[in-house]
């Protein structure tokens, strides 16, 4: 069995420009940066690899490589399968796309064909924690050239952002909105779907200077910053899906109701008055809430599970919530990842009930969200998991870049203000994308 060598130092200066400085250091092709509370780690490389879709499970560790059929548990073949990398204490780093749910479904299909999960257990990690790093290499040689690029603060150059426009250009939003409330209106099941809309970039970005600025200017719960597979995602997360101790307390922290902030302090307590007072907006975060508390009872110990902070304010960059966090204690007999599927995907992000609502968004939206509303997560050996739910980012992929935010729609809601909010949720990374510099131009050698 493998085991990482390691070594502790002191922390040089702010970890978030240290922790981009690791991206942008050219030692590792891939790499997830995820931030808990302002403790900040940067997974490099990879040794291990877990990838699901709807045709199978795949695992390769090292140049080893395996696929099986999946079974109706997907998520504990996910756990037993990182299970067997063979390495001590390891810690996994990955993304879940938001049709992942359909797998549960009568509808699988729905899942479509590309990967749904992938997680990586890194080359190297770097634990950024208050007044320490935490520095653990699979070889001497790469452990050494982190704890050199460690070794003394980092400044990054001023950056000059590019604004985009968050205009809904196309006028297409408020009509499925509008779709969405009559169908609400007139269904026996249907009380409440999200719906969402993309914003193309239309320029080359530079993802880590993005991220940088980005978390300067959000106080998000988590963020992260992804590159796995050709996939980008910068992201700084108003609220997490699922967390899970390795001693087994478990916490879900539904968002919703929403008005804007960073208008002036007057403006921004009017508003926060205002959230507080709009039945419209208590009514869908106490579903949210009500939908929570049920799914955590199915893996929480019986008379465990509580709501604490019910309707309190959360900022999250250019936004103000309603929050609540639901507490509950692991059953004996499950897991973090059955707390996975359980609250997966998220009840702000889908809709009230949850499988009604997934046939909504497969009728009105226009494609697959992919990783857009499902997860980015850490889960280690232990048993503990973390997972931040992926909204108020930024993502490219196959030749495109874009933002996406959504509403939660419901019978009372009016097509112009959901267009408003999504308009508010953007402005959390829209003033904040950089654009990537041209690659210098090669001087001519002058020898003959």
């Amino acid at each position: 069995m493998l085991r990482y060598r390691s070594a502790e130092t002191e922390l040089p200066g702010d970890p978030l420009l240290l922790t981009a400085a690791l991206a942008e250091s050219g030692l590792f092709d891939q790499y997830v940066v995820y931030e808990r509370e302002g403790d900040f780690c940067f997974a490099g490389g990879v040794l291990g690899e877990v990838a699901v879709a709807r045709s199978g499970i795949r695992r390769r560790w090292l140049a080893d490589e395996t696929k099986a059929p999946l079974g109706p548990h997907p998520l504990r073949q996910v756990r037993e399968k990182l299970a067997e990398m063979d390495i001590q204490d390891w810690n996994a780093y990955g993304w879940m796309a938001f049709e992942f749910s359909h797998l549960h479904t009568d509808r699988p299909e729905r899942a479509g064909d590309t990967d749904l999960l992938q997680l990586v257990v890194p080359h190297s990690e770097v634990r950024f924690r208050q007044g320490g790093v935490l520095v653990r290499s699979a070889d001497q040689e790469t452990l050494d050239a982190l704890l050199t690029l460690l070794a003394e603060p980092v400044d990054r150059p001023a950056v000059e952002a590019r604004p985009i426009d968050v205009a809904d250009s196309a006028g297409g939003y408020p009509q499925i909105v509008a779709r969405a409330i009559e169908e609400i209106r007139t269904s026996r099941d249907l009380q409440k779907v999200i719906l969402s809309r993309s914003v193309p970039v239309p320029f080359p970005v530079d993802f880590v200077a993005t991220y940088v600025h980005g978390r300067s200017h959000n106080t998000p719960a988590r963020s992260f910053l992804v590159n796995l597979g050709g996939r980008r995602v910068a992201g700084f997360s108003p609220e997490t899906v699922a967390e899970v101790s390795a001693d087994g307390e478990v916490v879900t922290q539904p968002l919703a109701g929403t008005r804007a902030r960073g208008l002036g302090g007057a403006e921004d307590e009017r508003l926060r008055a205002e959230l507080l007072a709009d039945p419209k907006e208590i009514s869908e975060h106490v579903l949210s809430v009500k939908l929570a508390e049920e799914e955590m009872a199915t893996v929480c110990r019986p008379g465990t599970v509580s709501v604490r902070d019910l309707l309190s304010v959360r900022q999250r960059g250019s936004v103000q919530h309603l929050g609540s966090s639901v507490h509950g204690l692991l059953a004996d007999d499950a897991t973090a990842w059955d707390v996975l599927r359980a609250v997966f995907p998220a009840v702000t992000a889908s809709g009230i009930p949850k499988l009604p609502a997934y046939d909504c968004i497969s009728r009105l939206e226009s494609g697959p969200r992919g990783i857009y509303s499902g997860a980015v997560l850490a889960a280690s050996s232990d048993g503990a998991l973390d997972a931040a739910l992926v909204l108020r980012s930024l993502f490219e992929e196959d030749g495109r870049t874009w933002l996406r935010a959504g509403a939660g729609i419901l019978a009372g809601s009016t097509p112009e203000r959901e267009l408003e909010e999504t308009c508010e949720k953007l402005r959390s990374v829209a003033p904040y994308v950089v654009p990537a510099q041209p690659a210098p131009l090669a001087v001519p050698s002058l020898q003959g």
